[in-house]
């Protein structure tokens, strides 16, 4: 089955399981997830499954991918921030959906080999920053979305805050790391949020930098 192919079952198979966006199935088909793959994996780049990065990391299987996408509601104008941009797909995948991507990477060589993916592909929105996820990156701030692509028992407050007014946070909840929702939170007001729950879901876990 040649990549073409490929891309299509996996399109058809984001159908079946509940994607339902164009824009996003068409930045799902438009992204080359095997660019971010390592290569001896790129034979299952469009695998219904996570794939292993280098540092036990992943890069998380295109349903997940597609599923933080959709209940992010992007709009083409939209300022978005990642936190943990491990190797760079999803985050280019945003940068289909929306005007910039500022995303930001706690582990240095993944930082650097995703920046290096994404200039590769000249893909001119996405900017790679190696620090402290939990952190954010208030310069740029405030976003209208925020994606978070690791597990936690909260939202870190600086999230929050550098969270706009109608902005949405997508980000994976659970006191366990193996009992973890994924969960939209809607910034309100100020001080006001809405959520809503969109199943269980598996990460790796929210940590900061330590170096």
């Amino acid at each position: 089955m040649d990549l073409d192919q490929q891309r299509d079952l996996m399109l058809s198979q984001l159908q079946q399981r509940g994607i339902t966006s164009p824009r996003v199935l068409k930045a799902m088909r438009d992204v080359p997830r095997e660019a971010f793959v390592l290569p001896d994996f790129r034979e299952d780049a469009y695998a219904d499954s996570a794939l292993p990065l280098t540092h036990k990391q992943t890069i998380s299987q295109p349903l997940i991918v597609a599923l933080m996408a959709q209940v992010l509601e992007l709009k083409p104008e939209d300022c978005v921030l990642e936190v943990g941009t491990g190797s760079g797909y999803a985050a280019t995948v945003l940068g289909n959906l929306c005007g910039e991507v500022f995303t930001v990477e706690r582990i240095t060589d993944l930082a650097i080999t995703a920046a290096e993916t994404i200039r590769q592909l000249d893909i001119r929105n996405v900017h790679v920053r190696f620090g402290d996820g939990i952190k954010g990156w208030p310069a740029e701030s405030p976003y209208d979305a925020i994606s978070v692509a690791a597990g936690g028992d909260h939202v870190p407050s600086a999230l929050l805050d550098q969270l706009a007014i109608g902005g949405r946070l997508v980000i994976p909840l659970g006191s366990k790391p193996d009992s973890l929702a994924l969960v939209r939170i809607r910034k309100v007001d100020k001080d006001r949020y809405e959520r809503e729950n969109f199943g269980r879901v598996h990460f790796v876990p929210l940590l900061p930098d330590t170096t």
